[in-house]
């Protein structure tokens, strides 16, 4: 999974309108390593870098958000943005996107919108977070809370689209979807994505414990209500992290755990990092597609990541169905 984590970004940085072809590679690779990009092969996979890095980044953390949100849940249909984080994001952005604020200003403004909701949902289910016990109930009535607050965000979006000036409709429209165009290299996603996955692989053996015996979990040593909320906060954090740096991606965090469930199993000891691994590789490569089918116009990755995993999750679901 690694290597082809790398053999993705290395393709990613050679693809474009104007390809690098493979025997320039080498000399590329040494400038770009010394830092004095010179030539144009060098300063193509200089530029092209950033933005794989950045939707590696996003989609790492979108993917392993979707193993913790489906382990907290106890749902398999559970996916990072199911308990409206994005949506209150969202309407933190296209509210600064309609007072034409500065890029800066904006990424804030969508990070303030996650926490808020996030601070909401934990005020709201604070009692069942905190619950000894992984019962039914307790995630339905969390699953519930997002859901309807998630509902409250978007007639909020709607509004602000409605009144939006034409001139600014495309941007926000663009950013709720899902883009990666101009979104800059920072240091904070990746961090969140290193935290966010070793709490995780030190928390796998308990999530399988909580999965496969959720009533029996605290009598097995397990303390549920720590890891609910360990899982919450940290999930939370991830879909926080990944809707500032590219808007609204979909199907990321629903299908990549999925698919390396099959792949690997449900150990989430293997899962986690493998989710990472694979949930990044696929949003490099959606990228790729967005910026080259039709280039030199590019498309929101956002659309892209739907159109490929609409039908593949489908054919998941029958397969799971068949099993």
């Amino acid at each position: 999974m690694l290597l082809l984590a790398l053999a993705c970004m290395l393709y990613s940085g050679m693809t474009g309108s104007i390809p690098v072809a493979g025997s320039e590679l080498p000399a590329a690779l040494g400038q770009l390593f010394a830092g004095r990009p010179q030539s144009l092969a060098a300063s193509l996979l200089e530029l092209r870098a950033g933005r794989a890095v950045v939707a590696f980044a996003t989609g790492g953390a979108l993917a392993l958000a979707g193993v913790l949100m489906q382990a907290l849940l106890r749902n398999p249909l559970a996916d990072p943005y199911i308990l409206g984080i994005s949506a209150g994001a969202s309407v933190g952005a296209l509210g600064a996107l309609l007072l034409m604020c500065a890029a800066a200003t904006v990424d804030a403004a969508a990070l303030c919108g996650a926490v808020a909701v996030s601070l909401l949902l934990y005020v709201l289910a604070r009692r069942d977070l905190r619950s000894g016990t992984a019962a039914e109930g307790g995630s339905s009535l969390l699953l519930l809370t997002g859901v309807i607050v998630s509902s409250l965000c978007m007639a909020l979006i709607t509004l602000m689209l409605s009144i939006a000036p034409e001139g600014r409709l495309r941007s926000m429209v663009f950013w709720m979807i899902g883009d990666l165009a101009g979104a800059p290299v920072r240091v904070l996603p990746w961090l969140v994505l290193g935290g966010a996955l070793v709490f995780a692989v030190r928390s796998a053996r308990s999530m399988n414990v909580m999965a496969l015996h959720a009533e029996g979990a605290v009598a097995l040593g397990v303390r549920v209500g720590a890891l609910r909320k360990g899982l919450f906060l940290v999930s939370g954090l991830l879909t926080a992290s990944a809707v500032t740096s590219a808007g609204s991606v979909g199907f990321v965090g629903l299908i990549v755990p999925h698919a390396c469930r099959f792949a690997f199993g449900p150990d989430h000891r293997v899962l986690v990092p493998a989710a990472v691994l694979a949930g990044g590789s696929f949003l490099v490569l959606c990228d790729t597609l967005a910026r080259t089918i039709v280039a030199p116009q590019q498309l929101p990755v956002g659309a892209v990541t739907a159109i490929i995993g609409a039908p593949v999750f489908l054919y998941q679901l029958h397969r799971l169905r068949r099993a």
